[in-house]
């Protein structure tokens, strides 16, 4: 059996930028069934995902997360390839490294460690990995939940790998993640030359109030759990290039994250009133991506922290910050979700990388999660 390091190693060898998988899911997959995993592989073109089961008993615990990565950017600005995992001072770099092949690779040598020893465990341990969620997220843990969902198979507690920490491993875990609403506004007006203003209509002028109190506004306190809400300007464009004509139309893009405090439908009507306040000539489109959720503190998040300190030594912080995950995706369901992985000091960065020590370190953490939920028997 290869160590962690190995698998973590084999698995940034192969470019993955989503949603390719490349041969990562049959390499998980093969070493699953080889320590009983049933797999079930669950493609929609050109997104590839992984079902994998061992067991039939209840609690279901399953390991979360994906194949796929994010562009590499420039090559000439990394150091080295970054598809050739290399380790320099007790680092390993590669594209994947953090988010999330280390997690994935600690997640399955935990798991096999954890069957050698406890063949006969109760309940059951199951595997949700899939090759779209750096893309757009639609064909991948959405649609398997949906599948899951249609014949009555329920997760109970779900471990999503995704890189929580910040100093150290283990300092920081997610139990829980806001929801994500966007909008892109068209902003109408009249195209007209830059010197007979009053012959033309300036969507830039007429949406500039609206936009001061967006921007401005406080939305909310947020709660115990969940930050206040924040709202950003992503994108914002208008005009044709030429310095003396007023644009005809204003593209705005803008995002609000926003925790429980808060609805889509609740947000969605500030944000109308405010524009109609403002007699902003408009037409707006609305996307959700993920609705806000939270893991109560009891048994899945005693034992992540209780997994954590046994093996670090450390007393991790519970946090909903950071972006969306899959985990929004299952909570729904359900179960209990929490995230806890390695650094994301480099997630999604040129020279991504990840510290060698934290990765074996990352599996026993893993291995002890698995030990407190099934080994102490169902609810």
């Amino acid at each position: 059996m290869s160590s962690t390091l190995d698998l973590t190693e084999d698995l940034l060898r192969r470019p993955s930028v989503s949603p390719e998988d490349h041969g990562c899911l049959e390499v998980i997959g093969a070493r699953l069934a080889e320590v009983g995993f049933l797999n079930e592989p669950l493609a929609f073109p050109p997104v590839e995902n992984l079902w994998s089961r061992r067991g039939t008993g209840r609690p279901l615990l399953c390991f979360a997360g994906h194949t796929d990565v994010v562009p590499t950017g420039p090559r000439e600005d990394w150091r080295t390839d970054p598809f050739d995992p290399v380790i320099r001072d007790g680092i390993l770099y590669g594209r994947g490294s953090a988010d999330m092949k280390s997690g994935l690779a600690a997640m399955v040598t935990a798991t096999e460690r954890f069957v050698a020893r406890h063949p006969n465990h109760a309940g059951s341990l199951a595997f949700l990995l899939t090759s779209d969620e750096e893309g757009p997220s639609v064909d991948g843990t959405r649609r398997v939940m949906q599948v899951l969902e249609a014949r009555g198979e329920k997760i109970d507690y779900c471990v999503v790998g995704e890189p929580t920490s910040h100093e150290a491993l283990g300092d920081t875990i997610k139990i829980g993640r806001r929801g994500s609403l966007s909008g892109r506004l068209t902003v109408h007006g009249v195209q007209g030359h830059i010197a007979y203003p009053h012959l033309a209509d300036n969507p830039v002028h007429g949406f500039a109030p609206a936009l001061a109190e967006l921007v401005s506004r406080r939305w909310d306190e947020g709660n115990e759990f969940f930050q206040p809400t924040s709202f950003q300007v992503s994108n914002i464009g208008a005009g044709t290039g030429a310095p003396n004509v007023i644009p005809g139309e204003l593209k705005v893009r803008f995002n609000l994250r926003f925790g429980t405090a808060q609805t889509v439908e609740s947000l969605q009507g500030t944000v109308l009133g405010i524009l109609d306040r403002h007699r902003v000539k408009y037409t707006l489109e609305w996307f959700v991506s993920g609705l806000p959720f939270l893991t109560e503190p009891g048994r899945l998040t005693d034992a992540v922290a209780g997994a954590v300190e046994d093996v670090t030594g450390l007393h991790p912080r519970f946090s909903t910050t950071g972006g969306t995950s899959d985990g929004r995706f299952i909570a729904p369901t359900g179960a209990q979700v929490v995230e806890v992985g390695v650094g994301n000091a480099t997630i999604h960065k040129v020279d991504e990388c990840v510290r060698v020590a934290d990765v074996d370190l990352l599996s026993r953490v893993y291995e002890r999660i698995i030990e407190r939920v099934l080994l102490a028997g169902t609810d």
